[in-house]
């Protein structure tokens, strides 16, 4: 199986693609599992350990209430946000968990989803599932990671491997950038129309447009959402909402702000703190590809429709196919998980998507847009990923905003060019990827080291997340 466009933007709740979404499938999996195998009516009990990073950020990046969505049959892009309480809340009250909403088990989420510092051998996102009868006999054990952007392993002597294949059985199947590129050469194409070529080998032509016009409409709601939702988000740093006190400035500021030349910047962060005060607060976002760097392309794709002539759906569909195209390189030969390689993996490769995206909407040959992915990737090169009281939250928010203008003037300063330039981006994947095995894991999503400790203090460490 192939990648799709489809698999880099997908509909979930915030606040984490690897944290939320994908433990909250690897739940389901599991629940489902036991319903497939005849196992369901038996069970007792059930129990989940998350280790690693999930462990020492669980309760901030709402991992533990993940995992008690998808036992309950939840899944990401269909739970309703708002409704998220209210079911946690009853079962802390019954102590009972209706597995699937048809078998109920008893249940204490306090004590029965353990968060575990130590990770498991084969990734730093781990997760244990386990059932047992009313004896306490084992009835079902599962390990999964959790390995970036929502996608789920379950084999842990494979972990490392890729996700899926590397598009075999496409008309232009490609894993790498300059097979990418190789590809357009040969065929004429520029790479939105190369990666709509492979979309329509697996869905019709109208599906394809369709599909990416419902993952725009849900990125336009969720900025919608953002501006004009006001508050303090959960989890105790006191962090206020921004965004609809500043869309309310520039409104403000309509028609006498000529002779700011940065006005569109201010616009462009507003949307990418509109969409990521939305994940930190748990509601549905589109992650792309990951939760943590969500606001990144939509930030982009709202800025060329604000303010570029002529941007409509057709071009819009044009960003995301290539957007998505250059985040299935990422995903194949780089990373998109905090907890592998740090930040880098995340904003680096959301910016690296924007940039791809605007630059060939705003007319950029094959050889442009991949030099606009080569240049957001190289200059996020390092960063760690160190949310403070392991929230999504800071420096998370404000991040995204700069990775948005971060992708602007990549897309721009590559449009200038003619396309040719020193530093591929397969090379500057390669060489996050090997930053990222460098990098201490202090750095990569354990809120152990960086802004997470320094801020507060003290780390964010299994139950003892700080509620500053």
């Amino acid at each position: 199986m192939a990648l799709s466009v489809f698999d880099m933007f997908s509909i979930g709740i915030g606040p984490s693609s690897s944290h939320t979404v994908g433990p909250m499938r690897a739940a389901l999996a599991f629940a489902e599992g036991l319903e497939r195998d005849g196992l369901l009516p038996r069970v007792r009990s059930v129990t989940v350990d998350l280790h690693g990073s999930l462990g020492a950020t669980g309760r901030g990046h709402g991992s533990d209430r993940a995992v008690v969505l998808g036992l309950l049959g939840e899944r990401p892009e269909l739970v309703d946000p708002d409704a998220v309480e209210g079911y946690l809340d009853e079962i802390r009250a019954s102590r009972e968990l209706r597995v699937l909403r048809r078998h109920a088990v008893g249940f204490d989420p306090d004590a029965d989803v353990r968060l575990v510092t130590a990770s498991l051998p084969a990734h730093p996102n781990g997760m244990v599932f386990t059932a047992r009868d009313g004896d306490g006999n084992v009835l079902a054990q599962r390990t999964s990671y959790s390995v970036g952007g929502g996608f789920v392993k379950d084999d842990p002597l494979d972990a490392a491997a890729p996700v899926v294949g590397s598009g075999a059985g496409l008309p232009w199947g490609f894993r790498t950038a300059a097979e990418l590129l190789e590809h357009c050469r040969e065929t004429g194409l520029g790479v939105a129309d190369l990666v709509r070529r492979n979309e329509e080998s697996l869905r019709p032509a109208e599906e394809v447009d369709a599909g990416l016009l419902r993952i725009f409409a849900a990125m336009r709601a969720c900025v919608d959402h953002g501006l004009v939702t006001d508050g303090t988000l959960p989890g105790g740093l006191g962090v206020r909402r921004r965004a609809p006190r500043l869309h309310a400035q520039l409104l403000a500021e309509e028609g006498s702000s000529e002779s700011d030349v940065l006005h569109a910047m201010d616009w462009v962060s507003l949307f990418a703190l509109a969409v990521n005060e939305e994940n930190a607060a748990g509601g549905r976002v589109v992650t792309a590809p990951t939760n943590g760097a969500a606001g990144i392309v939509p930030a982009v794709l709202h800025f060329h429709r604000r303010f570029v002539p002529g941007a409509d759906d057709a071009a819009t569909v044009r960003f995301l196919l290539a957007a998505g195209g250059i985040g299935i390189v990422l995903k194949e030969t780089g990373s998109i998980s905090g907890a592998e390689v740090g930040c880098q993996g995340e904003v680096g490769s959301a910016s690296a998507m924007a940039a791809a995206g605007l630059a060939e909407v705003l007319g950029g040959t094959p050889e442009q847009v991949e030099n606009a992915a080569e240049i957001a990737v190289e200059h996020h090169l390092g960063l760690t990923c160190d949310p403070v009281g392991g929230l999504v939250q800071i420096p998370c928010i404000e991040r995204n905003a700069v990775g948005a203008t971060t992708a602007i003037h990549a897309a721009r300063t590559a449009l200038r060019g003619d396309g040719s330039h020193v530093v591929s981006l397969d090379t500057a994947i390669a060489t996050m990827r090997q930053t990222g095995a460098h990098m201490r894991s202090e750095y990569k999503e354990t809120s152990l080291g960086g802004l997470a400790l320094t801020v507060v203090g003290r780390p964010a460490v299994g139950v003892n997340v700080p509620e500053c």
